[in-house]
């Protein structure tokens, strides 16, 4: 090295700026803590006229209805339960990583008025009234998605039309090819990834707001989708009943996080950029089908 620069070296050292240091994100609440801290009136009592008990041997699936995105459907699942269709039905199929069906397999039992086929109810109108919270982040499948009321939705506001979403433990209606063939005789929920791509392709009627890890373990059917393929496999049905239609000693008073509130806005921030000990970087996005809205008994009960 010569001699002048090696003298040199120290004084540029010396008279280099210090670049600070970066400081870490501040840490944020986690979603127990903004949970904990929410006011009751963030909180929105599932509606018994429009929740369904489906009742099995591991126990009670509680199923919320959606009337704003499916009347018909709805309307014709209820008809079905007070006329006790479902009752001795069973689980027929359950497909790894997708959905588990049920279904009446007495084509001749009663159905208290319900229709066999109803018209599709894909998707309906985005009119001023309908409720939206969107999302901040950009979709696959949808210029646009969010929360209407309890249910994860997506809308295109160019053809102004809405939509519910096939997130995990979305509930819907099996139908054959012709898009008008189903009517809530038979239903499934999803278990698995999110299969975004039947979205307005299959009439959604509702979310499992309990009980999903009572469907999601089922045993896998070895047949072709899953379908059980002996009798013996399937899983039995002791019934399925609307909440208002029990005595209100017999039902589980469940309330959902309005997803127009601030504890929620406040809890899609944290799930976008989670700054906990374990996470080391934060995606700043955030699905829709991972903003899942949080379900809970009343805390009073």
């Amino acid at each position: 090295m010569r001699p002048w620069l090696a003298l040199a070296l120290p004084l540029l050292i010396a008279a280099a700026p210090t670049q600070p240091a970066k400081s870490l994100s501040p840490k944020t609440q986690s979603a127990a803590e903004i949970i904990a801290a929410s006011p009751a009136s963030d909180w929105r009592a599932l509606d018994p006229e429009n929740t369904i008990y489906l009742e099995l041997p591991a126990g009670r699936v509680i199923i919320e209805l959606a009337p704003t995105f499916a009347p018909g459907h709805v309307a014709n699942i209820k008809a079905m339960a007070r006329a006790h269709y479902f009752d001795a039905a069973f689980v027929v199929r359950s497909q790894d990583n997708y959905v588990v069906q049920w279904s009446q397999p007495d084509e001749k039992k009663p159905m208290g008025g319900a229709q066999k086929t109803l018209k599709a109810e894909f998707d309906r109108a985005n009119s001023p009234e309908l409720p939206f919270t969107p999302l901040p982040d950009p979709d696959t499948y949808a210029p646009q998605v969010g929360f209407s009321g309890n249910f994860p939705a997506a809308r295109d506001p160019g053809e102004g039309r809405a939509w519910l979403t096939h997130c995990y433990g979305m509930v819907g209606a099996g139908r054959d090819n012709d898009a008008d063939s189903g009517g809530g005789s038979e239903l499934y929920a999803v278990i698995g990834n999110a299969p975004r791509n039947l979205d307005r392709n299959v009439t959604l009627v509702g979310r499992v707001a309990q009980g999903i890890e009572i469907l999601s373990v089922m045993p896998r059917g070895t047949g072709d989708l899953g379908f059980y393929e002996k009798p013996e496999q399937r899983i039995p049905i002791k019934s399925i009943t609307v909440a208002a239609d029990l005595p209100a000693a017999q039902r589980v008073d469940l309330e959902s996080l309005r997803s127009d509130s601030a504890t929620f806005a406040k809890l899609v921030e944290a799930r976008r950029h989670r700054h906990d000990d374990w996470y080391k970087y934060a995606s700043g996005r955030l699905d829709v089908c991972n903003a899942r809205l949080p379900t809970r008994v009343h805390p009073a009960k």
